[in-house]
């Protein structure tokens, strides 16, 4: 029961301050040139909902870490337990910068009820960035010290910040071409063709960091000793089904790069666009999909002993 619920929790966190780091990015480099972000969907409302989120998962995340660290049933779980955790663990440290950071993210989203500027995008960024990766201490990456530990935690925080990158941008495009036919205008689907471009450029480098980070991060949890051993393992049959889902990703995006987009800016100059918006419609589900799917891995194996561990 605990761990399926520590499961649940923890895919919830990965998501939702993916979401949270991922769509201001997006609204930096996809939508410049646009009046605002908010002119193409509602980043304000969706950043200060997410934030509001968080802020009680993470709590129930805490309680979660805090069970297990003391091996008792979370019914019996105290208050001087959780201080234990808190102020002496570095998780306790990670979780207060992110409550300290999730309230920022809802005040300055509050504050600025109008259309956030170019500054204040940069500082929800930034901050939604911290918070994102805060993560990086509930998972393997904390356990280890000295430089080692230090590169393992580099990598972790780099995963994470790409991976919510890549997340953000699926959905914000999501949202640009499942947008009511009546409000897709030739100005919106002009704008929707050149975020598909800049996120050509920014998801190769995405790509790059996830498959540079997520390597780092295999020989280190894994060791290429334990390589052959992984599909006799639980935690090896998970990262591999990871790596099918990441490949299939892969997939999608480069038929999105180089066969979608150039399609949508023919269908442009033509105009017939309804055919190129509705495969895209299909091929950001997929990946999306298959995204979720990913981090309720990712998600699982955090709380499974990795190889070089045992």
């Amino acid at each position: 029961m605990i761990d399926g619920l520590n499961i649940a929790v923890r895919w919830a966190l990965y998501v939702n301050l993916m979401l949270l780091f991922g769509l201001p990015c997006f609204a930096i480099y996809g939508l410049r040139g646009s009046k605002s972000a908010s002119d193409v969907f509602p980043l304000s409302a969706i950043v200060l909902v997410l934030s509001m989120i968080a802020l009680p998962i993470s709590c129930l995340g805490l309680a979660l870490t805090a069970t297990s660290m003391a091996g008792i049933p979370l019914s019996d779980l105290d208050h001087a337990t959780v201080n234990m955790v808190v102020m002496q663990t570095p998780v306790g440290a990670a979780w207060l910068v992110r409550m300290a950071a999730l309230i920022i993210i809802a005040v300055l989203v509050a504050w600025r009820r109008s259309a956030l500027g170019t500054g204040a995008m940069m500082a929800l960024s930034l901050t939604t960035g911290v918070a994102l990766a805060s993560l990086a201490w509930g998972g393997h990456g904390a356990a280890d010290e000295g430089a080692f530990g230090i590169v393992h935690l580099t990598s972790d925080i780099t995963h994470l910040l790409a991976a919510g990158a890549w997340l953000g941008a699926l959905v914000a495009l999501g949202m640009m071409v499942f947008r009511p036919a009546v409000k897709m205008t030739d100005d919106h689907l002009r704008l929707t063709h050149r975020a598909l471009r800049g996120f050509s450029v920014a998801g190769t480098i995405i790509v790059a960091l996830i498959i540079l980070s997520g390597l780092a991060n295999t020989w280190i949890v894994v060791g290429p000793e334990h390589v052959l051993d992984l599909p006799a393992t639980r935690y090896g049959q998970l990262l591999i089904a990871k790596l099918i889902l990441f490949v299939m990703m892969l997939g999608l995006a480069a038929t999105n790069r180089f066969r979608l987009t150039p399609a949508f800016d023919q269908a442009l100059k033509t105009g017939g666009t309804s055919a190129v918006v509705r495969q895209l419609r299909y091929s950001l589900i997929l990946e999306t999909s298959a995204a979720l799917a990913i981090l309720g891995l990712v998600a699982w194996l955090g709380t499974l002993e990795p190889p070089m561990s045992l």
